[in-house]
């Protein structure tokens, strides 16, 4: 191709065609990668909303044998104590909910009198929801139920004196709410 037989109009109008077509093509992409990551932002973050709890029920569980151990180290005679708990269950969300009761009774009659009666209650629970900054809709949470201790064993020098025993049992039973019999006390090598 000879370049002193093109027109300057004709390069400005080429240049055009391909500037549009490359914005267009950029500008899909663009839409493209918006749309992508709002998707993978939504599945992570539902995943990383159960694993945070996992952590956190992780966290609390050896924060608060930290705590005990410190506490039971503390109790003449007891030593340097080694502290395991154990829950029963997972904590529990308690989510908002709305109720509508729908109450109906009818009644049949033969000769003026009253032969049968029929009374039905009919309830439709619905959990509240609100649109978080995402317009994603999510359920109003109302508390979130801690969960119990099912056991604690402590393991220390002083594990098998009688005395320090009842008082780690004391100790341990107070800080937790727990039964007595939930706990036990015993000797380290």
């Amino acid at each position: 191709m000879n370049l002193k037989n093109v027109k300057k109009s004709d390069v400005i109008k080429i240049l055009h065609e391909h500037h549009v077509k490359i914005i267009v093509i950029i500008g899909a992409l663009g839409i493209l990668l918006v749309l992508m990551s709002n998707v993978f932002s939504k599945s992570s973050q539902k995943n990383n909303n159960i694993n945070s709890k996992i952590v956190n029920l992780e966290e609390k569980r050896v924060q608060l044998e930290q705590n005990l151990e410190k506490i039971i180290s503390s109790i003449h005679g007891a030593g340097k104590a080694k502290i395991l708990i154990t829950f029963e269950n997972n904590s529990e969300i308690i989510y908002a909910t709305e109720e509508k009761i729908n109450k109906l009774a009818s009644e049949d009659k033969s000769n003026g009198e009253i032969t049968r009666k029929k009374e039905t209650d009919d309830c439709e629970r619905k959990f509240m929801t609100i649109k978080d900054s995402n317009g994603a809709e999510k359920a109003v949470v109302l508390t979130e139920i801690e969960p119990k201790v099912k056991g604690v064993l402590v393991i220390c020098p002083g594990g098998d004196d009688v005395l320090v025993k009842k008082r780690i049992i004391e100790a341990v039973t107070t800080v937790l709410n727990i039964n007595s019999t939930h706990v036990c006390v015993t000797k380290s090598n």
